[in-house]
Protein backbone atom coordinates (compact mmCIF):
# COMPACT_ATOMS: atom_id res chain seq x y z
CA UNK A 1 0.00 0.00 0.00
CA UNK A 2 1.44 3.34 -1.08
CA UNK A 3 1.37 6.00 1.66
CA UNK A 4 -0.81 8.96 0.82
CA UNK A 5 -0.68 12.50 2.18
CA UNK A 6 -2.42 15.85 1.72
CA UNK A 7 -1.22 19.22 0.48
CA UNK A 8 -3.48 21.75 2.23
CA UNK A 9 -3.94 24.97 0.27
CA UNK A 10 -5.90 26.80 3.01
CA UNK A 11 -8.20 28.14 0.33
CA UNK A 12 -10.12 31.32 1.03
CA UNK A 13 -13.40 31.06 -0.84
CA UNK A 14 -16.38 33.20 -1.71
CA UNK A 15 -18.14 31.49 1.21
CA UNK A 16 -15.33 31.21 3.79
CA UNK A 17 -13.00 34.01 4.89
CA UNK A 18 -9.40 33.52 6.03
CA UNK A 19 -10.36 32.75 9.62
CA UNK A 20 -12.86 30.10 8.55
CA UNK A 21 -10.39 28.65 6.04
CA UNK A 22 -7.79 28.25 8.78
CA UNK A 23 -10.37 26.54 11.00
CA UNK A 24 -11.31 24.28 8.10
CA UNK A 25 -7.66 23.34 7.56
CA UNK A 26 -7.31 22.26 11.17
CA UNK A 27 -10.57 20.30 10.99
CA UNK A 28 -9.49 18.59 7.78
CA UNK A 29 -6.15 17.62 9.34
CA UNK A 30 -7.92 15.84 12.17
CA UNK A 31 -10.16 14.08 9.68
CA UNK A 32 -7.14 13.02 7.61
CA UNK A 33 -5.39 11.72 10.72
CA UNK A 34 -8.34 9.47 11.54
CA UNK A 35 -8.42 8.19 7.96
CA UNK A 36 -4.77 7.13 7.97
CA UNK A 37 -3.10 9.81 5.84
CA UNK A 38 0.64 9.99 6.48
CA UNK A 39 1.17 13.74 6.56
CA UNK A 40 -0.41 17.09 5.82
CA UNK A 41 1.69 19.85 4.31
CA UNK A 42 1.09 23.56 3.81
CA UNK A 43 2.71 25.70 1.12
CA UNK A 44 4.06 29.24 1.36
CA UNK A 45 2.24 31.69 -0.90
CA UNK A 46 2.21 35.48 -0.71
CA UNK A 47 -0.09 38.21 -2.03
CA UNK A 48 -2.78 35.73 -3.06
CA UNK A 49 -6.24 36.60 -1.77
CA UNK A 50 -7.41 33.02 -2.16
CA UNK A 51 -4.70 31.34 -0.05
CA UNK A 52 -4.24 31.96 3.69
CA UNK A 53 -0.96 30.11 4.30
CA UNK A 54 1.57 32.95 3.94
CA UNK A 55 2.72 32.63 7.57
CA UNK A 56 3.42 28.96 6.99
CA UNK A 57 5.02 28.01 10.30
CA UNK A 58 2.19 29.68 12.22
CA UNK A 59 -0.41 27.80 10.18
CA UNK A 60 1.43 24.55 10.82
CA UNK A 61 1.38 25.16 14.57
CA UNK A 62 -2.37 25.76 14.34
CA UNK A 63 -2.91 22.53 12.41
CA UNK A 64 -0.57 20.43 14.50
CA UNK A 65 -2.27 21.62 17.67
CA UNK A 66 -5.48 19.99 16.51
CA UNK A 67 -3.90 16.61 15.76
CA UNK A 68 -1.86 14.01 17.62
CA UNK A 69 -0.06 11.67 15.22
CA UNK A 70 -0.16 12.85 11.61
CA UNK A 71 3.05 14.45 10.35
CA UNK A 72 2.81 18.16 9.57
CA UNK A 73 5.13 20.13 7.38
CA UNK A 74 5.89 22.71 4.76
CA UNK A 75 5.32 21.79 1.18
CA UNK A 76 7.07 24.04 1.04
CA UNK A 77 8.99 26.93 2.43
CA UNK A 78 10.36 29.06 -0.41
CA UNK A 79 13.85 29.36 1.01
CA UNK A 80 15.04 32.29 -1.16
CA UNK A 81 12.46 34.40 0.69
CA UNK A 82 14.14 33.82 4.07
CA UNK A 83 17.37 33.64 6.00
CA UNK A 84 18.07 29.93 6.66
CA UNK A 85 18.75 30.82 10.29
CA UNK A 86 15.21 32.13 10.79
CA UNK A 87 13.63 29.06 9.17
CA UNK A 88 15.75 26.85 11.42
CA UNK A 89 14.45 28.73 14.47
CA UNK A 90 10.84 28.43 13.30
CA UNK A 91 10.89 24.75 12.42
CA UNK A 92 13.11 23.86 15.34
CA UNK A 93 10.44 25.40 17.56
CA UNK A 94 7.75 23.37 15.80
CA UNK A 95 9.85 20.23 16.32
CA UNK A 96 10.10 20.98 20.03
CA UNK A 97 6.34 21.50 20.28
CA UNK A 98 5.43 18.48 18.15
CA UNK A 99 8.39 16.07 18.40
CA UNK A 100 8.80 13.48 15.68
CA UNK A 101 6.04 14.97 13.52
CA UNK A 102 7.55 17.89 11.57
CA UNK A 103 8.77 17.91 7.96
CA UNK A 104 10.45 20.79 6.14
CA UNK A 105 10.06 20.83 2.37
CA UNK A 106 12.10 23.47 0.56
CA UNK A 107 11.46 25.17 -2.75
CA UNK A 108 13.53 27.52 -4.88
CA UNK A 109 10.73 29.56 -6.46
CA UNK A 110 9.60 32.77 -4.74
CA UNK A 111 5.97 31.67 -4.46
CA UNK A 112 4.84 35.15 -5.39
CA UNK A 113 5.29 37.99 -7.87
CA UNK A 114 8.27 40.32 -8.25
CA UNK A 115 6.54 43.23 -6.52
CA UNK A 116 5.88 41.11 -3.42
CA UNK A 117 9.42 39.77 -3.56
CA UNK A 118 10.65 43.32 -3.09
CA UNK A 119 8.22 43.76 -0.19
CA UNK A 120 9.83 40.70 1.40
CA UNK A 121 13.16 42.56 1.18
CA UNK A 122 14.75 39.73 -0.76
CA UNK A 123 16.89 39.99 -3.86
CA UNK A 124 15.64 38.36 -7.08
CA UNK A 125 19.09 36.69 -7.16
CA UNK A 126 18.50 34.92 -3.84
CA UNK A 127 17.49 31.73 -5.64
CA UNK A 128 21.03 31.40 -6.99
CA UNK A 129 22.33 30.37 -3.57
CA UNK A 130 19.55 27.84 -2.90
CA UNK A 131 21.86 24.79 -2.62
CA UNK A 132 24.16 26.56 -0.18
CA UNK A 133 21.18 27.82 1.82
CA UNK A 134 19.82 24.27 2.13
CA UNK A 135 23.15 23.10 3.55
CA UNK A 136 23.30 26.05 5.94
CA UNK A 137 19.79 25.30 7.17
CA UNK A 138 20.64 21.62 7.60
CA UNK A 139 23.66 22.58 9.70
CA UNK A 140 21.55 24.74 12.03
CA UNK A 141 19.19 21.79 12.60
CA UNK A 142 22.06 19.41 13.38
CA UNK A 143 23.52 18.99 16.89
CA UNK A 144 25.66 21.93 17.90
CA UNK A 145 29.32 21.37 17.04
CA UNK A 146 32.19 22.20 19.40
CA UNK A 147 33.22 25.84 19.17
CA UNK A 148 30.16 26.66 17.03
CA UNK A 149 29.52 30.35 17.67
CA UNK A 150 26.05 30.68 16.11
CA UNK A 151 23.34 28.32 17.35
CA UNK A 152 19.75 28.27 16.19
CA UNK A 153 17.84 27.94 19.44
CA UNK A 154 15.87 25.72 19.97
CA UNK A 155 16.53 24.09 16.59
CA UNK A 156 19.99 22.61 17.16
CA UNK A 157 19.78 18.84 17.39
CA UNK A 158 16.17 18.56 16.24
CA UNK A 159 17.34 17.31 12.81
CA UNK A 160 14.00 18.15 11.21
CA UNK A 161 13.83 16.04 8.01
CA UNK A 162 14.42 18.13 4.90
CA UNK A 163 12.77 17.54 1.53
CA UNK A 164 13.55 19.14 -1.81
CA UNK A 165 10.51 20.21 -3.80
CA UNK A 166 10.61 20.75 -7.50
CA UNK A 167 8.91 20.94 -10.86
CA UNK A 168 12.03 20.69 -13.02
CA UNK A 169 15.35 18.89 -13.34
CA UNK A 170 17.12 21.26 -10.95
CA UNK A 171 15.34 20.07 -7.83
CA UNK A 172 15.78 16.45 -8.84
CA UNK A 173 19.53 16.87 -9.25
CA UNK A 174 19.89 18.75 -5.97
CA UNK A 175 17.84 16.22 -3.99
CA UNK A 176 19.94 13.41 -5.48
CA UNK A 177 23.23 15.16 -4.73
CA UNK A 178 22.29 15.89 -1.11
CA UNK A 179 20.67 12.53 -0.49
CA UNK A 180 17.29 14.01 0.43
CA UNK A 181 13.73 12.90 -0.31
CA UNK A 182 12.20 14.56 -3.35
CA UNK A 183 8.64 15.76 -3.99
CA UNK A 184 7.61 16.62 -7.55
CA UNK A 185 4.82 19.15 -8.13
CA UNK A 186 2.98 17.31 -10.88
CA UNK A 187 -0.31 18.70 -9.53
CA UNK A 188 0.46 21.89 -11.49
CA UNK A 189 3.60 21.14 -13.55
CA UNK A 190 3.27 17.60 -14.91
CA UNK A 191 5.41 17.84 -18.03
CA UNK A 192 8.78 16.88 -16.51
CA UNK A 193 7.54 14.39 -13.93
CA UNK A 194 9.03 11.20 -15.38
CA UNK A 195 12.39 12.67 -16.50
CA UNK A 196 12.85 14.34 -13.11
CA UNK A 197 12.18 11.10 -11.25
CA UNK A 198 14.67 9.28 -13.49
CA UNK A 199 17.35 11.89 -12.77
CA UNK A 200 16.69 11.77 -9.05
CA UNK A 201 16.90 7.99 -8.79
CA UNK A 202 19.86 7.53 -11.10
CA UNK A 203 22.00 10.20 -9.42
CA UNK A 204 21.00 9.64 -5.79
CA UNK A 205 23.80 9.62 -3.22
CA UNK A 206 23.02 8.12 0.21
CA UNK A 207 23.19 10.53 3.13
CA UNK A 208 22.83 10.49 6.89
CA UNK A 209 19.14 11.31 6.49
CA UNK A 210 18.31 8.88 3.68
CA UNK A 211 19.90 5.65 2.44
CA UNK A 212 17.80 5.17 -0.68
CA UNK A 213 15.86 7.55 -2.96
CA UNK A 214 12.36 8.40 -1.81
CA UNK A 215 10.08 10.14 -4.27
CA UNK A 216 6.73 11.74 -3.54
CA UNK A 217 4.41 12.67 -6.42
CA UNK A 218 1.86 15.47 -6.20
CA UNK A 219 -1.51 14.83 -7.83
CA UNK A 220 -4.87 16.58 -7.94
CA UNK A 221 -7.56 14.19 -6.76
CA UNK A 222 -11.24 14.98 -6.36
CA UNK A 223 -13.62 12.21 -5.38
CA UNK A 224 -17.38 12.09 -5.04
CA UNK A 225 -20.05 9.40 -5.13
CA UNK A 226 -20.18 9.55 -8.93
CA UNK A 227 -17.93 10.64 -11.77
CA UNK A 228 -20.37 13.38 -12.73
CA UNK A 229 -20.51 14.80 -9.21
CA UNK A 230 -16.71 14.81 -8.96
CA UNK A 231 -16.33 16.52 -12.33
CA UNK A 232 -18.67 19.26 -11.17
CA UNK A 233 -16.65 19.78 -7.98
CA UNK A 234 -13.50 20.00 -10.10
CA UNK A 235 -14.79 23.11 -11.89
CA UNK A 236 -13.71 25.16 -8.86
CA UNK A 237 -10.07 24.33 -9.45
CA UNK A 238 -10.41 24.83 -13.19
CA UNK A 239 -11.79 28.31 -12.63
CA UNK A 240 -8.94 29.12 -10.26
CA UNK A 241 -6.33 28.11 -12.84
CA UNK A 242 -8.21 30.06 -15.52
CA UNK A 243 -8.07 33.12 -13.29
CA UNK A 244 -4.33 32.69 -12.98
CA UNK A 245 -3.92 32.85 -16.75
CA UNK A 246 -6.18 35.90 -16.85
CA UNK A 247 -4.02 37.64 -14.25
CA UNK A 248 -7.04 37.70 -11.96
CA UNK A 249 -6.26 35.44 -9.01
CA UNK A 250 -9.05 35.66 -6.48
CA UNK A 251 -11.21 33.72 -4.07
CA UNK A 252 -12.19 30.16 -4.88
CA UNK A 253 -15.53 30.00 -6.65
CA UNK A 254 -18.45 27.63 -6.15
CA UNK A 255 -18.64 24.83 -8.73
CA UNK A 256 -20.68 25.34 -11.87
CA UNK A 257 -22.62 22.98 -14.10
CA UNK A 258 -20.83 23.72 -17.37
CA UNK A 259 -17.19 24.84 -17.31
CA UNK A 260 -17.27 25.34 -21.08
CA UNK A 261 -19.26 28.53 -20.54
CA UNK A 262 -16.49 29.93 -18.32
CA UNK A 263 -13.28 29.61 -20.31
CA UNK A 264 -12.07 30.10 -23.88
CA UNK A 265 -10.61 27.29 -25.96
CA UNK A 266 -7.11 28.66 -25.40
CA UNK A 267 -7.64 28.93 -21.65
CA UNK A 268 -9.00 25.41 -21.57
CA UNK A 269 -5.91 24.08 -23.34
CA UNK A 270 -3.59 25.90 -20.93
CA UNK A 271 -5.45 24.77 -17.81
CA UNK A 272 -5.87 21.17 -18.90
CA UNK A 273 -2.17 20.93 -19.65
CA UNK A 274 -1.39 21.96 -16.08
CA UNK A 275 -4.05 19.59 -14.71
CA UNK A 276 -3.09 16.68 -16.95
CA UNK A 277 -2.19 14.44 -14.00
CA UNK A 278 -5.53 14.96 -12.23
CA UNK A 279 -7.67 12.06 -11.04
CA UNK A 280 -11.34 12.98 -10.76
CA UNK A 281 -14.29 10.69 -10.22
CA UNK A 282 -16.02 8.06 -8.12
CA UNK A 283 -14.04 5.85 -5.72
CA UNK A 284 -13.69 3.23 -8.46
CA UNK A 285 -12.34 5.78 -10.94
CA UNK A 286 -10.00 7.27 -8.34
CA UNK A 287 -8.67 3.85 -7.29
CA UNK A 288 -7.81 3.01 -10.89
CA UNK A 289 -6.22 6.41 -11.47
CA UNK A 290 -4.04 6.29 -8.38
CA UNK A 291 -2.93 2.73 -9.09
CA UNK A 292 -1.98 3.68 -12.66
CA UNK A 293 0.00 6.69 -11.42
CA UNK A 294 1.96 4.61 -8.91
CA UNK A 295 2.65 1.95 -11.52
CA UNK A 296 3.87 4.55 -14.03
CA UNK A 297 6.03 6.58 -11.66
CA UNK A 298 7.08 4.08 -8.98
CA UNK A 299 6.13 6.75 -6.44
CA UNK A 300 7.03 5.93 -2.86
CA UNK A 301 4.25 8.24 -1.69
CA UNK A 302 1.49 10.36 -3.17
CA UNK A 303 0.50 13.79 -1.90
CA UNK A 304 -2.94 14.88 -3.05
CA UNK A 305 -4.51 18.27 -3.62
CA UNK A 306 -8.27 17.99 -3.26
CA UNK A 307 -9.33 21.52 -4.15
CA UNK A 308 -13.06 21.44 -3.37
CA UNK A 309 -15.12 24.56 -2.63
CA UNK A 310 -17.44 23.30 0.10
CA UNK A 311 -15.77 22.08 3.30
CA UNK A 312 -18.18 19.20 3.81
CA UNK A 313 -17.72 18.03 0.23
CA UNK A 314 -13.96 18.28 0.68
CA UNK A 315 -14.07 16.11 3.80
CA UNK A 316 -16.09 13.60 1.79
CA UNK A 317 -13.54 13.78 -1.02
CA UNK A 318 -10.55 12.97 1.17
CA UNK A 319 -12.53 10.19 2.82
CA UNK A 320 -13.36 8.60 -0.53
CA UNK A 321 -9.75 9.05 -1.67
CA UNK A 322 -8.57 7.22 1.46
CA UNK A 323 -10.95 4.38 0.72
CA UNK A 324 -9.87 4.25 -2.93
CA UNK A 325 -6.20 4.23 -1.91
CA UNK A 326 -6.80 1.42 0.56
CA UNK A 327 -5.70 3.29 3.68
CA UNK A 328 -9.20 3.43 5.16
CA UNK A 329 -12.05 0.91 4.98
CA UNK A 330 -15.12 1.85 2.99
CA UNK A 331 -18.07 2.96 5.06
CA UNK A 332 -21.76 3.22 4.22
CA UNK A 333 -22.66 6.53 2.61
CA UNK A 334 -24.94 7.40 5.53
CA UNK A 335 -21.91 7.44 7.86
CA UNK A 336 -19.73 9.63 5.69
CA UNK A 337 -19.09 13.32 6.17
CA UNK A 338 -21.74 15.51 4.60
Amino acid sequence: MTPISILELVRVTEAADARQSLANARDLAGHAERLGYSRIWVAEHHNMAGIASAATSVVLAHIAGGTRTIRVGAGGIMLPNHAPYVIAEQFGTLAQLFPGRVDLGLGRAPGTDQFTLRALRRSPDAADTFPQDVLELQAYLAPKAPHQRIEAVPAAGTEVPLWILGSSHFGAMLAAELGLPYAFASHFAPDLLLPALDIYRSRFKPSQQLERPYAMVGVNVIAADSDAAAMRLATTQKMSFTGMFRGARGLAKAPIDNIETYWTAQEKAQVMRMLARSVVGSPTTVAAGLEALVQETGADELIVVSDVFDHGARLRSIELIAEAAGIAPARPATLRAV
